[in-house]
């Protein structure tokens, strides 16, 4: 996602979004995000355009910010939609001193917090998440035996 126009007329920078230590200057939606997008979020505006303008727009806005303090995988806009990103180097963005812009790779949407109580702490959601499909697990194989 590129802005049409930048505010710099001196410099032939590509303009990127300074986001914690990485300078993003292009996102990437999966599918999976999109499916994810479809289901918890919204149902109107569901292309990845869409869900990438509205990144963008969060991003030079400065309403991202990460989940966790220390974790780069995890964001909030507006302190409340939680989305799971990955970022790589990109091949052809780079700054005036030749180092490599960002590239945002959007892997999921976890839904809105105002909507899923639960999203308010990650590491507990996680470990119920994965205890309860244990359990799942042990039962369907009590049943087999």
């Amino acid at each position: 996602m590129k802005d049409r126009v930048t505010e710099r007329w001196s410099t032939y920078e590509t303009f990127h979004v300074q986001l914690g230590d990485k300078r993003v200057a292009d996102i990437i939606i999966t599918n999976h995000a999109r499916d994810r997008w479809t289901d918890r979020v919204e149902s109107q505006k569901t292309g990845y355009e869409d869900i990438a303008d509205f990144i963008w727009q969060c991003l030079k806005q400065g309403r991202v910010e990460p989940y966790y303090r220390k974790e780069e995988d995890v964001y909030l806009i507006d302190d409340d939609l939680v989305f799971v990103a990955e970022f790589t180097d990109s091949e052809k963005d780079f700054d005036l001193a030749g180092t490599p812009l960002h590239k945002m790779i959007v892997v999921t949407f976890l839904g809105r917090m105002s909507e899923t109580i639960e999203l308010r702490d990650l590491k507990s959601y996680y470990s119920w998440l994965r205890h309860s499909r244990r359990m799942t697990l042990i039962k369907s194989s009590r049943k087999r035996r």
